[in-house]
């Protein structure tokens, strides 16, 4: 399997910013990579080949270089309900599962990304903003377009009605504002879509309950981190792809991820009341030596960590962050260059 481009990623001293998040040594103990029972990793990607938005679009060429790398390696790349429903129902899922996002249904994820998927024979999601698209914004696809993909057999998500953070509205004016996005998919598409992806990738536990009171069975944010059976299915995580964070060695180490299953997170609410936040986790059974676990969070690098149990870990932040969007990750070494990875996105008010 072409795998060594992300071991010589482990060895190096550095890849962009990004690394502060990774290990760079390699691995030395031979714990089992084996996948404890299904987990897949889901990639998130926004717009294509728009130079004037790197922030939330990918190259053309880098985004040539992941198909080439899902095509060529030893992936399974798979339709997004087909993965919800394994994980649901504690169905089998091959290693190296594999599935594809895009959010907001901008005009070049359908003249760029689309015709390119449809040749590679790759199945992917569509999460979809519908007031741009009511708006016949010339940044977005249309309706027909959109039910051209669907006709497809392309799955069509919902990421609200608009691309802006919900985290801004009210529980009621959100309310509003999903019931009305549902009714908008009802008489396009005839259907309203079963999956959700939070704008931004950002919640609370205020919203996550709405978007489950609206009946979807499964909702993503923007953390990094895989797909597993005990995973919250209202806070699913994707790897983000983007020019800064693109590269084809960044997406061949997160293809390849593993979960790292942990219960008692704390604290529970991805809004933050008390900054630095005092996370904590207790790591699964059977995942590896756990003593090499490495968390490292936004704007500070590695973290200390305390042992408060065997398998119980708190993560000593040491600042606090700025107000925004922060993340830790932490990755715990497996066999052959792979990692298990699990990632905290944190949500600072003004």
């Amino acid at each position: 399997m072409p795998f060594r481009r992300a071991v010589r990623v482990l060895a190096a001293a550095a890849l962009s910013v990004w690394t502060a998040f990774v290990p760079v040594s390699r691995p030395a103990a031979a714990e089992s990579a084996s996948p404890q029972g299904a987990s897949a990793v889901v990639f998130a990607y926004d717009r294509f080949g728009e130079d004037q938005n790197p922030s939330i679009s990918i190259r053309i060429d880098q985004f040539e270089a992941h198909l080439d790398e899902l095509t060529d390696g030893d992936y399974h790349v798979l339709p997004l309900p087909k993965i919800l429903d394994a994980l649901r129902n504690g169905k089998p899922l091959p290693d190296r599962t594999v599935a594809i996002t895009i959010d907001e249904a901008s005009r070049s994820a359908f003249t760029e990304a689309w015709p390119r998927l449809k040749a590679a024979g790759l199945p992917f999601t569509l999460f979809v903003a519908t007031d741009a698209v009511d708006r016949g914004s010339p940044t977005h696809m249309t309706w027909a377009e959109i039910r051209q993909l669907a006709a497809a057999g392309v799955t069509i998500g919902a990421l609200g009605t608009s691309t802006q953070s919900m985290l801004s509205r009210s529980p009621d004016q959100l309310a509003a504002d999903l019931r009305r996005m549902s009714d908008r998919f009802q008489t396009e598409l005839g259907k309203r879509p079963a999956v959700f992806a939070y704008p931004q990738g950002e919640y609370s536990l205020a919203v996550r309950q709405l978007v489950v009171d609206q009946g979807f069975t499964a909702a993503f944010g923007q953390q990094s981190g895989v797909l597993h059976p005990q995973a919250d299915p209202w806070s699913l995580p994707r790897f983000v792809m983007n020019e800064t964070y693109g590269s084809a060695d960044r997406f061949e180490l997160a293809a390849n991820a593993l979960p790292l299953p942990v219960s008692d997170l704390t604290p529970d609410d991805p809004l933050v009341t008390v900054n630095p936040p005092p996370l904590g986790f207790t790591i699964a059974d059977g995942v590896g030596d756990s003593s090499k676990l490495a968390c490292f969070a936004t704007g500070q690098g590695r973290t200390a960590l305390e042992r408060i149990a065997e398998d119980r870990v708190e993560v000593r932040i040491k600042d606090p962050f700025p107000p925004g969007r922060a993340r830790v990750n932490c990755t715990l070494p497996a066999t052959d260059g792979r990692w298990r990875w699990l990632g905290v996105q944190f949500l600072i008010p003004e």
